[in-house]
């Protein structure tokens, strides 16, 4: 768990930025007028295609390496697993390297599932909302939602809808105060997502495998439907 808590900052102020009011899953809701507006010489139209082409597909099946880069720390930590993001359900997060525990999130919370299958306590409720926000800024993210930033984050954007460069750069100081960047590449797919805090640290998330998935299986259902 304590390798979530670091990103905790990051990934709370995506949520806040979300809860702001925008609707789920509006990856082409926002006008070139309020898009220009918040994003400044970003390419508008580039950046409503690539929300768009994150957003074509019902879900995403891909492997995953986090890797955190703290000040504190002579090494980086690495924590290696899969996850599966599905629009109407949510998303499974499972670590498998260095331990083995999942988090499963959806609509009515967030369940911890230990290497047992077991339902788990966390012990330290920080470190579990950490996890939630984690999970609910990825769902956000692979969904290709990315509406929520504009009014908050400068956005600049490069290449094209097939291989791109986003940078989202804090435009409110209170935000900065916590968060320096974001920046995210991919393609078809999320490939990789960097978070670089105010204090230094960077939390990186690399996805590879990536597959569409339209249907779930039996197992997935399962945790799914952990309480």
């Amino acid at each position: 768990m304590g390798t979530l808590n670091r990103c905790k900052t990051a990934a709370a102020l995506l949520l806040a930025l979300q809860a702001a009011g925008m609707p789920a899953w509006a990856a082409t809701a926002v006008s070139n007028a309020s898009a220009s507006a918040s994003a400044g010489a970003a390419d508008t139209a580039l950046v409503s295609r690539i929300t768009a082409n994150l957003a074509r597909v019902k879900g995403v099946r891909a492997r995953f390496t986090q890797t955190q880069t703290l000040a504190a720390m002579k090494a980086p930590l690495v924590s290696t697993g899969s996850l599966l993001y599905f629009r109407e359900r949510g998303v499974i997060w499972q670590i498998e390297t260095p331990y083995r525990k999942t988090w499963v999130m959806s609509d009515s919370g967030m369940a911890v599932i230990d290497a047992a299958g077991q339902r788990v306590a966390s012990r330290s409720p920080q470190g579990a909302r950490g996890a939630a926000e984690i999970a609910k800024m990825m769902r956000t993210m692979l969904g290709g939602d990315l509406s929520a930033l504009y009014s908050q984050f400068d956005v600049a954007a490069h290449g094209t809808p097939s291989q791109w460069r986003m940078r989202l750069v804090p435009r409110q100081p209170q935000i900065a105060q916590s968060l320096r960047t974001i920046e995210m590449e991919g393609g078809d797919y999320l490939q990789s997502l960097r978070i670089t805090l105010a204090s230094g640290d960077v939390v990186q998330y690399d996805f590879s495998g990536s597959a569409e998935v339209t249907e779930i299986t039996p197992a997935d259902q399962k945790l799914f439907g952990t309480p």
